[in-house]
C-alpha cells in the first residue's frame, strides 16, 4: 500500500471495490445491496456522472451498516454520457469539480454515520487522467487540500501512479477484474471486443495469477510488475452480482483475505 498506509503480502490480503450509488431518481444501476454483501469498498457516485443525493444517502448508509468503506467517485457532469465522454475542461476546472464532489460525499458519509476513506476517478476523467499526470496532478492535489490523509485510488503502474509516488500521500493500486489490458496497463477500449469479461470462470483464475505475480498480465500475455491493493468488480454489466460473488469465493478458497483498504 501506498505511503503512510501499512505495508501487507499481496497474496495474502487484498481490497475488493465497486462503483455504486449510480442510480438517478427513480432510475437504478445495478445490485448495490447484493454487491455490498460482497466487496469491502464502495466507490459512491457524487451525483456529476449519476447518483443524487437521495442515491449517495441510501447507499452511504448500507455501505457503512455492512462495514464497507466509503469512497468518492466524482466525475465529469455529464449525467447523459454518464461520464463517460471525454470532456476537453481546463485542468483547474476539472480540479474544482472534484474538489466539490469530495465535499457532497464527505457530508453525506458523516449524515450516514460513516466517513470518507478514499478518493477514484470515474470513467472517461479516470482513462484521460491515466495517460496525462499533470490532469491527475490537478485532480489529486485538490482532493489533498480537502483531506491530506485520503487515499487515493489508481490505476496501477499509470501515470496516474507516478503522480501518486510524487505527491507522497496515502494511496492504492488498482487492477480491474472484468476488463482486459493493453500493454500501457491502460484498460482495452469498451468499444473493441473482448474488453469486458462476463463470467467469473474466466475472470477469477486471471485475477489470481495477477495477484500472485505481483503484476497486470495484459492481454497480449506481457506482465506489468506493480503494487496490486485493491481489485474493481463492476456493478453494472449483465451477470454482474454472481461474477463477483464468484471472483470473492475463488479468492477466499485460495487462501486470500478480502479487507478494506
Amino acid at each position: 500500500m501506498g505511503h503512510g498506509l501499512k505495508g501487507k503480502d499481496m497474496t495474502r490480503t487484498v481490497d475488493l471495490n465497486s462503483d455504486m450509488g449510480e442510480g438517478f431518481g427513480d432510475w437504478r444501476m445495478g445490485d448495490d445491496a447484493a454487491l455490498l454483501d460482497i466487496v469491502s469498498s464502495a466507490n459512491i457516485a457524487c451525483g456529476f456522472h449519476a447518483g443524487d443525493p437521495d442515491v449517495m444517502d441510501r447507499t452511504m448508509r448500507r455501505a457503512v451498516a455492512n462495514g464497507v468503506g466509503i469512497g468518492a467517485h466524482p466525475g465529469f457532469a455529464d449525467l447523459k454520457g454518464f461520464g463517460r465522454r471525454k470532456l476537453p475542461l481546463p485542468h483547474d476546472e476539472i480540479a474544482n469539480a472534484v474538489a466539490y464532489q469530495l465535499g457532497a460525499a464527505q457530508a453525506m458519509a458523516r449524515r450516514a454515520g460513516g466517513k470518507v476513506r478514499h478518493l477514484k476517478l470515474h470513467g472517461a476523467l479516470s482513462n484521460m487522467a491515466s495517460v496525462d499526470p499533470a490532469l491527475a496532478k490537478a485532480c489529486y492535489s485538490a482532493a489533498l487540500d480537502v483531506d491530506p490523509d485520503i487515499v487515493i485510488m489508481v490505476l496501477a503502474a499509470t501515470a496516474m501512479e507516478d503522480v501518486v509516488r510524487d505527491l507522497g500521500c496515502n494511496w492504492a493500486g488498482e487492477i480491474f477484474a472484468d476488463r482486459a489490458y493493453n500493454d500501457d496497463a491502460t484498460l482495452v477500449d469498451r468499444s473493441l471486443p473482448g474488453a469486458v469479461l462476463h463470467d467469473a470462470a474466466t475472470a477469477a483464475p486471471r485475477i489470481l495469477k495477477m495477484l500472485e505475480a505481483g503484476a497486470i498480465i495484459a492481454e497480449s500475455g506481457k506482465h506489468i510488475p506493480c503494487q496490486i491493493d485493491t481489485i474493481c468488480l463492476h456493478g453494472d454489466t449483465p451477470g454482474a452480482v454472481e461474477m463477483a460473488r464468484g471472483i470473492r469465493q475463488h479468492l477466499t478458497d485460495a487462501g486470500i483475505t478480502i479487507t478494506p483498504l
